[in-house]
């Protein structure tokens, strides 16, 4: 697979998101329902992602949807033309989706969510139908949210271990991210523009010095090459990256996102076992795994990037303080977790 492409397993993850929109939505009339369905693939209608996605097409049909898929190599034109009603739906990244939903949109906020553990107690109280009200902005609803996988930083130069050793060094950076760009200059490192298609480009040839990705991205996105033969994958959970399928509300019957959503928690597993697969591919040597007292810097560090970008209104308040009272849930040890109010 070209680095062009979004990981396959990726793909997969959110190809199954995307699938369970498809059965549910249907309507007990004869003529069938004919609804668009815009799906970001960087690589195009050839893409992984598209490929996949368009196996739920007969199975739409045959229960009442007529679904007319569109491929986007550009996830922004994509996020664009659901937003001007000429897609019904859209499957876009977390973080392309805070401008339909700035709750959902804040469920990526770097460190926020540190494992799985914290991710599936996340997914399992959003799909709970008294949280619809959160996943409503407007006339969007967000009718499915799946995990794509802790994201890591990977370094060329394992001896890039600590925080202050950021500050200089060059960072692939979503430059569309204000998460991600505040983040890189908060420890003063430099941000190198980048988006899905060339990161890893960047970080393989030696043109950044530090990249950021899931690890399904390692070995289809070959970012081996850059972290070989000194580099490292940072076993620390910089974010949590998700998949969104958005609706506009009018287009779609009342029930269909909470359909949706409770079909999609029952097959969360499915996602997760793709996750773990990439995850145990990458060899034991590569993984970083930092002491108590650098976590507890990164937690530090993450922790005032979440408040400031909390402050200019970018993150959801209420979407922080749950995923707080998530991490307090799971370790009580925790030095944020001494005072139960704040995020």
């Amino acid at each position: 697979m070209k680095s062009a492409n979004l990981p396959r397993r990726v793909a997969m993850a959110a190809a199954l998101c995307a699938s369970l929109a498809l059965p549910l939505i249907g309507h007990a009339q004869n003529e069938p329902l004919e609804r668009s369905f815009c799906v970001f693939d960087p690589v195009g209608a050839n893409g992984p992602l598209f490929t996949i996605t368009k196996t739920f097409q007969p199975v739409a049909l045959q229960n009442g949807i007529k679904l007319a898929l569109r491929a986007y190599t550009d996830e922004k034109v994509a996020a664009e033309d659901f937003k001007a009603g000429q897609c019904d739906a859209v499957l876009l990244t977390g973080t392309r989706a805070r401008e339909f939903n700035k709750f959902t949109g804040t469920l990526e906020a770097m460190g926020a969510v540190p494992g799985e553990e914290e991710m599936r107690l996340l997914y399992n109280t959003l799909s709970q139908a008294k949280a619809r009200p959160f996943l409503i902005d407007g006339p969007y609803e967000v009718a499915g949210v799946f995990p794509g996988g802790a994201i890591y930083l990977h370094t060329r130069d394992r001896s890039i271990d600590s925080v202050q050793k950021l500050q200089g060094k060059r960072i692939a950076t979503l430059d569309y991210d204000q998460a991600s760009v505040r983040m890189v200059r908060h420890v003063g490192a430099s941000v190198v523009g980048a988006n899905s298609a060339n990161f890893a480009g960047k970080f393989n040839n030696g043109s950044v010095d530090l990249a950021y990705a899931p690890a399904v991205a390692y070995t289809p996105l070959e970012l081996y090459k850059g972290v070989q033969p000194n580099g490292a994958v940072v076993k620390y959970a910089l974010g949590y990256m998700n998949f969104q399928v958005i609706i506009h509300r009018d287009r779609f019957p009342d029930s269909a996102g909470q359909m949706v959503r409770d079909q999609a928690i029952k097959r969360i597993d499915e996602a997760y076992e793709i996750i773990a697969q990439a995850e145990a591919e990458i060899p034991d040597e590569v993984w970083m795994h930092l002491p108590r007292e650098d976590t507890a810097e990164y937690d530090k560090m993450l922790r005032k990037v979440r408040l400031s970008l909390l402050e200019d209104g970018v993150y959801d308040e209420r979407a922080i303080k749950l995923m707080k009272a998530i991490r307090c849930r799971v370790d009580a040890t925790r030095s944020e977790c001494a005072s139960v109010a704040g995020t």
